[in-house]
């Protein structure tokens, strides 16, 4: 199964050198083959999968199974140009019960899978004292905002929502942490660096994110009730209240 879904990065030739490999008898490659190149309309794959006339109970259940969903899925209008049967698909967890399936970017067949699962009855129970059915699918998230931003759907404009960054310069980090979520609380994005590196390099980090105002809260800033603020837009540098900082990063 691992070699046969393999079948559309490495080809007919080199699954079939993996299967001889596997001490498998010609004979028996071949009724894989006839199985796995079945081709046409969903139609005409389940009227294949019955030619067959393979005579395993579990086989003709899955036949069936096939033939019901894809009569359901065009009950629901989706059109048969949207799905297909595709016997060389093969999930790498053993513990599917039924249906697996995949789901490619047409115009980006490189990229591979986008979101893949299947039915998994029964996998409740390695955790629970009941049978529950089960089914899912997971959506790779990475891929699809790669492809996203590479047609322009989704323009990424700035390297980090991140609006300011609090630096402690104290072990004590009560302040900042209060400072924080009083930020946040305010819709103001706020990151807090726990870095122990230098200056420079904790620095070099909002740099290199863009991100607008850095806020200093050593033992000054904690003794004066004071943070000090350095904007990254103007590099300039100035001392603020608490009240005056989140008024002027709400304006912005």
């Amino acid at each position: 199964m691992q070699a046969v879904d393999r079948l559309k990065k490495i080809g007919i030739e080199e699954v079939k050198k993996e299967l001889l490999e596997l001490n498998l008898p010609p004979e028996t490659i071949d009724k894989i083959f006839a199985f796995v190149e079945l081709k046409g309309s969903n139609s005409e794959v389940l009227a294949g999968l019955k030619s067959l006339n393979i005579g395993n109970d579990q086989f003709n259940e899955g036949v069936l199974e096939l033939e019901e969903i894809t009569t359901m899925i065009k009950q629901f209008g989706v059109s048969e140009s949207n799905f297909a049967i595709d016997l060389t698909i093969a999930r790498g967890l053993d513990y599917y019960t039924g249906t697996v399936y995949e789901t490619w970017l047409d115009e980006y067949p490189e990229v591979g899978s986008v979101c893949s699962g299947g039915r998994y009855d029964n996998l409740a129970e390695y955790y629970i004292n009941r049978q529950l059915p089960g089914v899912g699918i997971s959506i790779g998230l990475t891929r699809l905002f790669d492809q996203l931003c590479r047609k322009g759907v989704i323009k990424a404009e700035a390297a980090t929502f991140t609006k300011a960054l609090i630096l402690p310069m104290t072990d004590d980090l009560s302040q900042s942490l209060k400072l924080a979520s009083e930020l946040r609380l305010k819709g103001v994005s706020t990151e807090i660096s726990f870095s122990q590196d230098k200056m420079k390099k904790r620095l070099s980090y909002a740099s290199k994110l863009k991100i607008p105002y850095v806020i200093f809260i050593g033992e000054k800033e904690i003794n004066q009730g004071i943070l000090t603020v350095k904007n990254f837009k103007t590099g300039t540098q100035e001392e603020l209240t608490q009240e005056e900082l989140i008024h002027q990063l709400k304006d912005e």
